[in-house]
């Protein structure tokens, strides 16, 4: 019961954003971004046809060349980043640190959703296998902030871990009891997200899930709040919220 009333509030937010906003005590103003923060104009590349990318974005570029260092193990630090990525970079900085993975990227223009929002660009980061290029990670970049969030695939992302804690492609009963182990011992607080996952009370994790076959995994979305925005909630890409996307309720 209490999850259906939290989901159903969390998700009215969501969709009336400006007006809910506009009613709370206001956030410190975002600092002006230098000209041309977050553009991305690299020479366009066509996408190959038998590796389309989903989602609400258009003007697809690929990029060609990422090698295979660091790729399977990342921490998260709140605030700062996950693995090669930090909260703030430009479109060309996230390609840049996307050079160590191995596979390719794409870069497209999402759809607007707010409109406090400013332009938001998609990175998407495809994992390299024999048969198909499989999506691993989601990185989504504002004019105004720049990175503000990376979500992991459940199945071909890397394995994420917060402070020994593994958040990527877990059963939910699983990381639960993982979770209260590392609350309990941390003496930190213990969360639940609208779909039921658990997690530490920790800035800027939104754990999600994902359908995997008939099951579901974990999914967490790494962020920080953008463009005015007070929650990392209120700041969710529309592609990322719950029934939108590969991040469902």
């Amino acid at each position: 019961m209490y999850r259906a009333l939290a989901y159903a509030i969390e998700r009215y937010e969501h969709e009336h954003l400006e007006e809910v906003l506009a009613d709370r005590p206001p956030h410190p103003p975002v600092p002006a971004a230098p000209a041309g923060a977050g553009e991305w104009e690299g020479p366009p590349t066509r996408v190959p046809d038998d590796a389309p990318v989903a989602g609400a974005c258009t003007g697809l570029t690929a990029v060609s060349g990422i090698g295979a260092a660091g790729w399977d193990e990342w921490s998260y630090a709140p605030a700062v980043g996950v693995g090669p990525f930090r909260f703030g970079m430009t479109v060309g900085e996230v390609l840049e640190a996307a050079a160590g993975i191995p596979g390719r990227t794409s870069v497209g223009d999402c759809a607007p959703s707010h409109a406090i929002f400013s332009r938001t660009w998609r990175i998407e980061v495809r994992r390299h296998e024999p048969a198909a290029s499989p999506l691993a990670v989601t990185a989504y970049v504002s004019r105004a902030v720049g990175l503000f969030c990376l979500a992991v695939d459940a199945v071909h992302g890397p394995r994420v871990s917060f402070d020994g804690l593994a958040l990527v492609g877990r059963d939910r009963a699983g990381l639960e009891r993982d979770v209260i182990a590392y609350v309990k011992a941390r003496g930190v607080d213990l969360c639940y997200s609208v779909t039921g996952y658990a997690g530490p009370d920790v800035s800027g994790l939104v754990m999600c899930e994902q359908p995997i076959g008939s099951v579901m995994r974990s999914r967490p979305l790494f962020m920080v709040t953008r463009d005015g925005a007070n929650t990392e909630w209120d700041s969710l890409p529309a592609e990322e919220y719950p029934g939108n996307g590969p991040c469902t309720n």
